[in-house]
């Protein structure tokens, strides 16, 4: 859900969602009920950790490794992906906030998913390299100055973003994903 596509299961079992979602950014998710225009981005930092501790749960689960349905990642690999996500989101941050209207790199969430074996990984340290990447997105978003919410950025595929946007998008990603594994 991060670029362009949801992300697809580590394995081959999974198609890609393909669909652009920047479309949170103008109307309620279906799926997660999120209104990404309804969050200040100084509510931001506090939703994240408030959201940290329920990501610490679904990965002390018995099943974190287990895919409850064909096709559909286990909270292990949602957790791992949501790691990830405060990474990245940190790093376009920091580039929207140091250059003028920057173009993000594309991330190909799948291949990272492969690549660091999220179905491999081991559950409480992902629990932990979650908590510590929440934080510090958390700590970054609360040190933006109010002028800077309107610095623009962009995707390769042209999508525009703020900074005020940007982190209503991220918080998307990282409360779908929350949903996502009932947590």
């Amino acid at each position: 859900m991060t670029d362009d596509a949801r992300p697809a299961a580590a394995r081959p079992d999974v198609e890609p969602d393909t669909k652009d979602w920047t479309w949170v950014l103008e109307r309620a998710c279906p799926e997660c009920g999120f209104v990404a225009a309804d969050v200040a981005p100084a509510d931001v930092p506090a939703r994240v950790r408030e959201l940290t501790p329920r990501w610490r749960a679904a990965l002390a689960r018995p099943d974190a490794r287990t895919r409850p349905a064909p096709g559909v990642w286990s909270a292990l690999e949602y957790a791992a992906h949501v790691r990830d996500v405060h990474r990245l989101f940190a790093d376009r941050l920091r580039l929207v906030l140091e250059h003028d209207d920057p173009v993000f790199a594309n991330w190909d969430q799948d291949a990272t998913a492969v690549q660091d074996r999220y179905a491999e990984q081991h559950p409480a340290v992902v629990a932990d390299e979650l908590a510590t990447a929440a934080a510090a997105f958390a700590d970054q978003v609360e040190a933006v100055p109010d002028d800077a919410l309107d610095r623009p950025a962009r995707r390769s595929n042209g999508s525009r973003f703020t900074v005020r946007t940007l982190v209503q998008y991220y918080l998307h990603d990282v409360v779908h994903h929350t949903h996502d594994v009932g947590a």
